[in-house]
């Protein structure tokens, strides 16, 4: 029988091709200027705010989140949802106050002169109860987000928390360090004092994610696929699809001059 680091690792070299071209990206020597940046954030915004509701996807299909209250099957994924659920939701800004990660994302835009005007108004359209794709639409959020925020709904649409978990994982958890790593080091030494929220940001996804939420996320996979191989391949898919997604979000972030559609 597989270890749970047998599994992942076999599950993380199968995806390393479609990861390697994903890190490889041009995107990330193009951030030469505070324009080219908050290009970047005006479109990444859009990832940090869908990955929030995959996270609650996976609190709402692993712990219980009605009334009455019932205990769900398994405790240890309940436990490891619900520990990664606090540090994204309500991790500390620089001031020591309570902020989920998006606003603290959402605070670091609006200190370097980013726009948030679209992702303010996908928030509010979501909130008056227009769908993803209706609050996309009035955000004027382009192709590339529309394409990628719409995987990301799909994938929860299905209702399989594995492949949720996996979209999650190594989408996400599994993949963000190391492509923030590329940016934080050159950012803080371009742009000394200009960046102090996001550099920030960068600073607590590497620690959080790379030392306590991917292997809690790597452990939830394995919970979650156990023995059956059909459920593996099915993460694996997913997991392409995700990098697959990242790469062409992207490939579709527009040289400076060329803006969101007006609502």
């Amino acid at each position: 029988m597989k270890t749970t680091t047998d599994s992942i690792a076999y599950l993380q070299q199968a995806v390393e091709p479609t990861r390697q071209q994903l890190l490889n990206n041009g995107l990330y020597r193009r951030l030469d200027t505070l324009s080219d940046l908050r290009r970047f954030m005006e479109h990444h915004i859009f990832a940090v705010w869908d990955f929030m509701s995959l996270l609650k996807a996976l609190q709402r299909e692993l712990t219980c989140v009605r009334v009455p209250w019932v205990p769900t099957a398994n405790p240890a994924t309940r436990r490891l949802i619900n520990e990664i659920v606090l540090g994204e939701e309500s991790d500390i800004d620089l001031q020591g106050r309570p902020v989920s990660h998006f606003e603290l994302y959402v605070q670091a835009m609006d200190e370097c002169g980013a726009n948030t005007a679209p992702i303010r108004r996908l928030v509010a359209a979501v909130e008056a109860g227009q769908s993803v794709r209706q609050a996309l639409h009035a955000a004027g959020a382009p192709t590339s987000v529309r394409e990628f925020v719409e995987t990301t709904f799909d994938i929860i649409s299905q209702g399989k928390p594995h492949e949720i978990a996996a979209a999650f994982t190594f989408g996400r958890e599994d993949l963000i360090p190391a492509i923030f790593r590329q940016l934080v080091v050159e950012l803080r030494d371009r742009f000394p004092g200009q960046l102090d929220t996001f550099t920030y940001y960068l600073d607590r996804h590497i620690e959080l994610d790379e030392d306590v939420h991917a292997p809690l996320a790597h452990q939830m996979v394995h919970e979650l696929c156990g023995d059956d191989p059909t459920r593996w391949q099915d993460c694996q898919q997913v997991a392409v699809r995700c990098l697959e997604a990242r790469m062409a979000l992207w490939d579709g972030i527009q040289p400076v001059g060329v803006a969101f559609v007006p609502a």
